[in-house]
């Protein structure tokens, strides 16, 4: 079916729906005050380039920086993510922001004649109200990056969908507040499943080549508003044409 305004609106709420519901489990199964009452988190769908597709009105801070994240998670395990992994990372020079925002990413497949076929990805970020470092919170006046905490480079998390349990007692074991951590990371991981969940069943229902046309779409779509509105913002005036008014 080709691409029309119709189906092109219909795919993008269909897109960030999954990013909303992701929210949606993320903050009714979370442990802490920052994640279910603050909110401090965002989820977000890509496709197989790791390209943004789709957000939930979630934070801006977190959403500019989550593409970097997902790339520098897929340039570290260049062979690819399998169904079931997750890779974790919190890394400011990997796309991360502070320290207490922890990252999760993971490949949504679906069934095809020559076995499973990568959809895209789906992402989520919350922030952690303490990963170790010289001050509870772990958002200290601080003077190097490892006075904040615990850095977390791109690691599995979970490999074929068995969660690695180490990674999450490294984490906890750094935390002033592990219970928190330790649920509040089940809750990522659970925001994790519903997107992959999600999104193969919109590539069930539609096919993949179609799913697939409709995220290259929404995104030359988006990039012709944002030239459009670009053009539209006045110039500024230059020092030739500027009047200064002084006072007597």
């Amino acid at each position: 079916m080709p691409v029309d305004a119709i189906s092109l609106e219909v795919f993008k709420n269909m897109f960030i729906s999954v990013s909303e519901e992701m929210g949606v489990a993320l903050q009714r199964t979370s442990y802490s005050t920052n994640m279910k009452e603050r909110q401090d988190f965002s989820c977000a769908l890509f496709n197989p380039a790791a390209e943004m597709v789709a957000q939930a009105a979630h934070q801006p801070v977190h959403l500019g920086a989550m593409p970097a994240s997902v790339q520098a998670a897929l340039q570290t395990f260049p062979r690819g993510l399998r169904p079931g992994d997750i890779i974790i990372l919190n890394d400011p020079y990997m796309g991360g922001s502070h320290l207490p925002d922890i990252t999760l990413v993971a490949a949504a497949y679906t069934d095809g004649p020559d076995g499973k076929q990568l959809i895209g990805y789906v992402s989520n970020r919350g922030h952690h109200s303490d990963v170790g470092g010289m001050a509870p919170g772990s958002m200290p006046l601080s003077t190097e990056l490892y006075q904040e905490g615990l850095i977390i480079p791109p690691l599995k998390l979970s490999r074929g969908g068995r969660i690695n349990h180490e990674v999450i007692a490294l984490i906890c074991r750094n935390s002033r507040t592990p219970d928190d951590r330790q649920g509040d990371l089940a809750a990522q991981i659970a925001s994790i499943r519903v997107g992959e969940k999600r999104l193969s069943e919109i590539a069930e229902r539609y096919g993949l080549d179609e799913t697939h046309e409709h995220m290259d779409a929404l995104l030359d779509y988006s990039e012709r508003l944002t030239r459009r509105r670009i053009t539209e913002i006045p110039t500024a005036p230059t020092a030739s044409t500027t009047t200064w008014t002084t006072m007597a």
